[in-house]
């Protein structure tokens, strides 16, 4: 009888790793990829989650890593200076807007560019990676990131957070089994929210208009929960074969979330335009739901919010 009850037991975690996949959904050219194993408990089942009590519970503070060793997008601005909380240019876009997200909703933020200064990181309820590029990480910074992860440490990758240690399989399972692979053009979309139950997308609308890059992923995310996608009829091609890659299909994910190694991770490929961190939508039509949705995934990631359900 007891033999039984763990075994249903076993079952039942199995069942809530499996990959969440939006009906319908077309993948076969990523299919031959199969499905690694990074060697961690990763998906939705909250079982993974390793909760340390190391992580600060009082003071709530997140880390802003936009450090590039190869392309840097334009929003980042010129490189910061060394250390912590160097000055800002007026081209430093992300490093400005998200010191005011991270305020309108009562948490500090620290940003650097500095290796020096990615130690420590148990200090921080989340650690955010913002267009970071290439292999912006050492050694040390790496088992950092690792063993920060397995303290029950949030992490959150914004757009080319995927163009990032390429040669590191275990950020690539972090990502959620997905890496960038190519884009279109800079255009305009309809951002669809698949699942409005999150704590990043709850209250945004149904779809809204956006401009971005749309990644195309290989491989495509797995064991993940879904959140929204880019409805590929509104890209240039206008059919779902259009300009998305043929392992997206019709169903092109743009956010999605998952446990990963003891830790909480919240995904998106937005945020390429300049404009995303607008007072509104005059400039860029959908900044404003954009700034929601990081804003509603990051305080998810902190343990603010319910996590990726």
């Amino acid at each position: 009888m007891v033999a039984r009850k763990y075994l249903r037991a076993s079952l039942a975690a199995l069942v809530l790793c499996l990959p969440v996949i939006a009906q319908g959904a077309s993948r076969s050219a990523n299919d031959s990829f199969g499905n690694p194993d990074y060697g961690v408990c990763r998906g939705t089942n909250p079982a993974c989650y390793h909760d340390w009590g190391v992580l600060p519970k009082e003071q709530k503070r997140v880390l802003l890593w936009t450090r590039t060793a190869g392309p840097r997008h334009q929003n980042l601005g010129p490189a910061l200076q060394k250390g912590m909380n160097p000055a800002l240019d007026p081209a430093n876009v992300v490093q400005a807007g998200m010191v005011k997200l991270a305020a309108a909703n009562g948490f500090g933020l620290d940003y650097t560019e500095d290796p020096t200064e990615f130690t420590r990181l148990n200090r921080y309820n989340a650690v955010i990676f913002f267009s970071t590029s290439r292999d912006s990480l050492d050694d040390g910074m790496q088992t950092a990131l690792r063993q920060y992860l397995r303290s029950g440490g949030g992490f959150v990758g914004i757009h080319n957070a995927f163009g990032t240690e390429y040669n590191w399989p275990y950020y690539e399972g972090l990502l959620g089994n997905a890496n960038y692979f190519d884009h279109g053009p800079h255009q305009n979309g309809d951002v669809v929210i698949v699942d409005g139950k999150d704590a990043s997308t709850q209250g945004l609308p149904k779809r809204f208009a956006f401009k971005d890059e749309w990644y195309n992923l290989i491989p495509y995310p797995t064991n993940v929960r879904f959140l929204a996608t880019v409805d590929v009829k509104t890209l240039q091609g206008g059919t779902a074969k259009g300009p998305a890659h043929p392992g997206h299909g019709d169903f092109h994910p743009v956010a999605w979330c998952q446990y990963y190694d003891g830790g909480r991770a919240w995904l998106t490929t937005l945020g390429h335009d300049a404009g995303i961190f607008n007072a509104d939508n005059s400039q860029l039509p959908g900044a404003v739901e954009f700034q929601k949705l990081i804003a509603g995934g990051l305080r998810s990631a902190m343990g603010l919010e319910p996590f990726c359900r």
